[in-house]
């Protein structure tokens, strides 16, 4: 299992030097001059040939590519803002914290709101409780998060003066963006929940253990959800990228100054190395989110564990004749 991590792990360095190879490309390819940006339309072609100079915006392509690559993965730096002069990497783990808390708890609700619909749905099949958890479902996968927000903000901040719109402080300012950024996860676990139970509840254990007199909840919570949980697990990894990808929008509705807020700056003002860091990062999470998925495997699947382990025992038995 070590192996199997350390080599995942390894595989991570090419898919993120292809994020970078990608996003620098296509930010080199964007029309319009950063240093046009910063200083303005006052500014002269001398003082802006002056700070592309500074900023290294002058030389050739592949040259600035190679300046950016070896920074990030030889002295793990990102860069620095054009606008505030100010490293990537201090601002984005400055940040960090809000985003990856706010993505957490809407993970936490997403997980358990979603498998208890899925749960209720899958074992009452074709009654009112699945049409019912079916048409959350449905309405959360078609909602807009940013639309969901607007909506959230008008009702409980502007109507009732319940919660407040925007900004940061206690809880109470990160309710309205957790369940915002939770109905999508809650939709897409809550239908393939349901659809790994009605698989799930048609095997031969599953009557089995009921013939022997087992108590439904026991049969639900110890047989059927256990061996469900694989897709399950696959769709919550992905949902938890995607609510770390989709923190930009609901940041900038609920003005949260987190990775998205960050990112959505520096996309308006064309600082490149805010929005390069940012897409770096993202990849860095989605990459470590699939690697958590499949080391999850193991704890859930019991042949999964065995299977790496029997990878493992042959190749040792290899080594030893040879």
């Amino acid at each position: 299992m070590g192996r199997y991590i350390l080599k995942r792990l390894l595989w991570m360095i090419p898919i993120i030097l292809g994020i970078v190879v990608l996003i620098f490309s296509i930010l080199h390819l964007v029309p319009g001059d950063p240093a046009k940006m910063i200083l303005g339309v006052t500014a002269t072609p001398e003082q802006i040939a002056a700070l592309q100079h500074n900023l290294g915006l002058d030389k050739p392509f592949i040259a600035q590519l190679g300046d950016y690559i070896s920074g990030l993965f030889f002295h793990l730096d990102m860069g620095t803002s054009y606008v505030t002069g100010v490293p990537i990497a201090t601002e984005i783990f400055s940040r960090l914290p809000r985003t990856f808390g706010l993505g957490a708890v809407s993970m936490v609700i997403s997980f358990v709101v979603g498998i208890l619909l899925g749960i209720m749905a899958g074992t009452h099949q074709n009654q009112w409780q699945d049409r019912l958890c079916m048409i959350v479902a449905l309405i959360g996968v078609s909602m807009p998060a940013f639309w969901l927000a607007l909506m959230l903000v008008l009702l409980f901040s502007v109507q009732l003066n319940w919660l407040p719109a925007s900004g940061m402080g206690g809880i109470e300012y990160y309710i309205l963006p957790a369940v915002a950024t939770s109905i999508g996860g809650i939709a897409g676990i809550a239908r393939q929940t349901r659809s790994s139970v009605l698989e799930t509840i048609r095997s031969d254990y599953i009557t089995t253990a009921r013939s022997k007199g087992l108590k439904e909840k026991e049969v639900i919570w110890k047989h059927i959800l256990t061996n469900a949980l694989i897709p399950i697990i696959t769709v919550a990894g992905g949902s938890f990228a995607g609510v770390f990808g989709g923190s930009i929008i609901i940041e900038t509705v609920f003005s949260i100054n987190g990775i998205g807020l960050y990112m959505m700056s520096g996309i308006t003002s064309r600082d490149y190395p805010v929005v390069q860091g940012c897409v770096v990062l993202l990849g860095i999470v989605f990459s470590l989110c699939m690697l958590l998925v499949d080391i999850a495997y193991a704890f859930v699947d019991p042949r999964i564990k065995a299977q790496y382990e029997g990878e493992s025992k042959k190749k040792k038995r290899k080594e030893e004749m040879a």
